[in-house]
Order: C-alpha cells, then structure tokens, then sequence
C-alpha cells in the first residue's frame, strides 16, 4: 500500500526537497503541496492523504487551525498529521498534540528520519518516540498550574472515570514513554494484550493515537510533570 503524503509549508524550497525525498521511496508519494492551512485541509480532502507534513507558522490559516479543523473532521478520521518545526521545545507544539496531531518532527532531521516517521505516523502510532513526545508535554505542563489541570474539559473526568483499573495502568505507562513490547514485561502479559488496552483507552477517551494519550494523561493530573 501506497503512503499517500501532503506537504504543507510556505517555503517552496522546502517543499521541493521534501517532495524529492518522498517521491525517491517505493512505498510513498506526495498527492499535493499547500503553502497554509486552508489549502491544506482542502487538498487533504481532495486528495485523500494520509499522512500530512504540517508547518505551524504560514501564513492565513496557520499549522494550528489547519491541525484542529482536519481532526474535527469525521471524514478524516484516518488522516495523522505531523507537525514539522524549527523549535523542539514549543507551546505550538503541544497545542497541536492537542488539536490532534500525531507527533512532531524538527526540520532539520535527517532524511531517513523523516521517512521514518511517515511510516510511522501511516502506522497510527505516536510520531517519534513516546519519551520524545512525553519530555516536551511534561516540560510544558510544568509551567502551568497543577491544580487546574484537569478543569478545562469537565467530560475528562468522566471519560478517565470510565476506564478499568489495568487500562488505567497501562495508560500511566504509555505516558511513561514505553512501548507495547516494554509494557508487555512489566506486566506480564503479551504486547497483544497491551495493544488491546491502549486501543481501548483510546476510544473511551476520545484519543486518535498514542500521542493523544500522552497529552490526556498529564492534562488530566493521572500522571503528574516533573520539574527538573
């Protein structure tokens, strides 16, 4: 199966060389560019991607909006979006992670890791490594109030509530940065049964991968930032 990718970024160039280094692998293909977020959502659409390559800072609708509206989108609920930027520690970042962006990847990576986390993200699976993902949240959530942490969405309570004592454990885990395979060991039972879990927290709370697990979990006070 074909990786159908959409690149949106204002910079031409950018998108040129991006483009190059996509179509230069068998199991992927750029199906469209955009230069802001409104094209973006538009060609997603249009051109059924699957994965998109989403700059935060364009002009008009910014990577943000863009990332919010292609999430809310029930007709696009199998689109993953990764956010490309300049910055690895950002509060953009995270408020993308939030609007329902699989992940994050600096632009200055390397080549094959920017093809890797295409795949990856395809996969439906937290783009770049839970630990990644994981120390930028709790880095930023250490700046806010603890005690007003889960009181921005009263539903949240409600849909945590619904989980099971294992799924519960489990998800402190996910948000611990490990894997099915690490979680399978530390509780003794097979990465199958794991992902089991992890799909079913998922959909009692609302979450579209790994990545919106990660950010529920410490928005919610289940799993409390470390200030270093």
């Amino acid at each position: 199966m074909t990786i159908r990718v959409l690149l949106a970024d204002d910079q031409a160039l950018l998108r040129s060389a991006f483009r190059v280094l996509v179509d230069s692998e068998p199991d992927m293909e750029v199906v469209g560019e955009a230069s802001d977020g409104a094209e973006a959502v538009r060609l997603t659409k249009e051109q059924q991607a699957d994965v998109v390559l989403m700059d935060i800072r364009m002009p008009g609708t910014d990577g943000l909006a863009a990332t919010r509206m292609i999430s809310a989108d029930p007709d696009l609920a199998d689109v993953r979006v990764v956010i490309l930027t300049t910055f690895e520690v950002d509060d953009y970042v995270v408020q993308s992670l939030r609007a329902g962006a699989s992940g994050f990847l600096g632009k200055g990576s390397e080549p094959e890791e920017l093809l890797t986390a295409i795949r990856i993200a395809a996969g439906g699976q937290a783009l770049l490594s839970p630990a990644a993902t994981t120390g930028l949240i709790s880095r930023f959530l250490a700046q806010q109030d603890p005690d007003d942490a889960g009181d921005r969405d009263p539903a949240r309570g409600e849909r945590l509530a619904s989980l099971t004592g294992r799924e519960r454990e489990v998800l402190v885990l996910v948000a611990g940065g490990h894997s099915n395979d690490e979680i399978a060991e530390r509780l003794e039972v097979s990465p199958l049964t794991v992902k089991t879990h992890v799909n079913r927290a998922m959909a009692k709370l609302g979450a579209r991968d790994r990545a919106q697990l990660v950010v529920t979990a410490y928005e919610s006070g289940l799993v409390r930032p470390r200030v270093e």
